[in-house]
């Protein structure tokens, strides 16, 4: 984290909330409440607390979820981006948090299990998408925004029907039903954007689409479909088809869905090596993305979301961990411009949990990778610097501890202090006073 613990942080926070509190009793002419009447009063009241709930209401929300990021992996992207002393765009911002991630019915989360409770305000089970422990659906915040005439939409480096964007705009009892969520997305949550990868779900199996069955990047990848030609469906639907930078660049329209890849916008897990190289990059899919959205008079609600900082870790590749983490901080910048010049707008960055048992070490640290627990992986230059640091990973799979959560705009004060992932759904509902 910053230099600053969260509790100095949150201390701060208070501090200057207390600060800013209007001085009402020096700024009235003593005449005027002097004649000042308790109707008058409650009534002056009244309006000041319509004003504030007013101006603290956004418009507009834009989540971002760096998928296993947790705080170790902010602080080696801060730490390899912009060095010790300086901060991340995704740290930049005045409201920090801190959000519990387990789920209902496991100590340590899956995604589908944590962006279900990030998006229904309700704790599941690992690998449900939109639905309870019963595995019945739950009203999602998207479906809630579509239904008060906002726009909605999920980006992402994965597939986008993978677990993460799926939990916003689906209701399915396994996670893997990835050509059901798609179908859902198009019929019932009505996504008006949707980029990423995930091709192969879209398309039946022998029916290739842009991106080639059996690419030499992945052999193993190929249409891979249950519900028909979906993308047919979408175009017939008013969507706008893109699947290269250029298309998406010239789209028009207040619909549009590209699909960039195979399956995710990157190598992981894989036998012919691992790399991060999205043909169109997640702050252009960003821009995008609230380029179309923000043509709605009634806002919108956009979901962010970097897969690479996940998978890269669950395979202990600390370079492309940061390399995603990287890309990540410069979609949330796009965000954060637009914000600035749409100041009706709040931004969140956060997590869905930790992924790799992650700790930062420095140079002289010893090396605990003989003992088979732990895989040391560096070193990494301290930008700026001639110093380095190590990442020790002491695990393949994901974790248990707090995640951190950072915002600014309208209503940000309300995501200070520590609380469950499903406490972002509860105050996002509040805000944006949508009703169920």
């Amino acid at each position: 984290m910053k230099k600053h613990s969260v509790k100095k942080s949150l201390l701060a926070l208070s501090a200057l909330t207390v600060l800013s509190a209007p001085l009402l009793s020096s700024d009235i002419p003593k005449a005027f409440a002097a004649s000042a009447t308790k109707s008058t009063t409650a009534q002056a009241s009244k309006g000041q607390n319509a004003a504030s709930a007013k101006a603290a209401a956004p418009k507009n929300v834009i989540i971002f979820i760096g998928d296993g990021m947790g705080e170790a992996s902010r602080n080696a992207i801060r730490l390899a981006t912009v060095g010790k002393s300086g901060l991340l765009e995704m740290d930049n911002m005045p409201v920090t948090g801190l959000v519990s991630t387990s789920s209902g019915d496991n100590l340590v989360t899956d995604s589908a299990a944590a962006a279900t409770a990030i998006a229904t305000g309700v704790k599941t089970y690992n690998g449900a998408i939109g639905m309870d422990l019963n595995k019945k659906p739950v009203t999602t915040i998207m479906e809630l925004a579509k239904k008060a005439g906002m726009s909605t939409g999920v980006v992402t480096t994965s597939q986008v029907t993978d677990a993460t964007g799926a939990a916003f705009g689906a209701h399915v009892e396994k996670r893997s039903a990835q050509s059901e969520i798609a179908k859902q997305y198009l019929e019932k949550s009505k996504l008006d954007v949707i980029l990423g990868g995930g091709e192969d779900f879209w398309y039946p199996a022998g029916t290739a689409g842009k991106h080639p069955d059996a690419p030499a990047e992945d052999p193993e990848e190929a249409s891979k479909g249950t519900q028909g030609n979906l993308v047919e469906q979408a175009k017939k639907l008013g969507y706008s088809y893109v699947t290269d930078q250029a298309e998406m660049k010239a789209a028009k329209g207040s619909k549009l869905l590209g699909l960039f890849a195979n399956e995710e916008m990157f190598q992981a897990h894989n036998k012919l090596g691992n790399s991060y190289n999205p043909t169109v990059s997640l702050p252009d899919m960003t821009a995008k993305a609230i380029d179309v959205l923000s043509k709605n008079k009634k806002g919108f609600f956009l979901m962010v979301e970097e897969e690479g900082t996940d998978e890269m870790a669950h395979d202990n590749e600390g370079e492309l961990t940061i390399k995603a983490g990287q890309q990540l901080d410069k979609a949330v910048k796009v965000a954060k411009d637009y914000a600035k010049a749409h100041p009706d707008t709040l931004v969140l960055v956060t997590a869905d949990h930790e992924t790799g048992g992650l700790a930062i070490e420095g140079k002289d640290a010893k090396d605990e990778a003989d003992d088979g627990t732990t895989n040391e992986d560096g070193p990494f230059t301290i930008h700026g610097t001639d110093e380095t640091f190590y990442i020790d990973w002491t695990t393949k799979g994901h974790t248990a501890v707090d995640v951190a959560l950072t915002a600014m705009g309208p209503g940000s004060s309300q995501f200070t202090g520590n609380y469950p992932n499903t406490a972002i759904h509860d105050k996002l509902v509040k805000l944006l006073q949508l009703k169920k």
